[in-house]
């Protein structure tokens, strides 16, 4: 490993550090996504927590989030940048969080919608591209 390999646990804290927001969860979330670590991502789910992915239905509880992950995850990076909290009237966090994903073939502007339960875990999250919808159709070609 080559010194511009190395990634310093301070900078690894840095990287992480999402304007706006402070809830660990969801700082974990990107921090174990862009860092493979599928099963850790997906332990911050509840048992019955919900993904839903772009072009894809729910994908539902711990053991098949961390599925699709692995299947779908490679080579995908976060680079989550501003986010707004707020808390909802039955006491649950909903947290918005812009930035941009890059995978092997795209990169594309994004809104990651978490929902975190009374205990801070994640029990929804939706990934949203912000993209036209010429843009949307050309990176749905291309995938599949």
């Amino acid at each position: 490993m080559t010194s511009a390999e190395f990634i310093s646990p301070a900078q690894l804290q840095e990287e992480f550090q999402i304007e706006g927001i402070t809830e660990t969860s969801v700082l974990h979330y990107f921090e174990t996504l862009n860092a493979g670590e599928f099963e850790a991502t997906a332990a911050l789910f509840t048992v019955d927590g919900v993904m839903h992915p772009p072009f894809e239905s729910d994908i539902v509880g711990k053991d098949a989030i961390a599925a699709y992950l692995k299947q779908e995850g490679q080579n995908l990076k976060a680079y989550p940048n501003t986010g707004i909290t707020e808390t909802l009237e039955t006491g649950e966090m909903q947290i918005q969080v812009t930035g941009k994903a890059q995978t092997s073939w795209c990169s594309v502007n994004v809104l990651w919608l978490f929902i975190l339960n009374q205990q801070r875990q994640i029990f929804y999250t939706r990934i949203k591209l912000l993209a036209s919808p010429q843009e949307l159709l050309s990176l749905r070609r291309e995938k599949e």
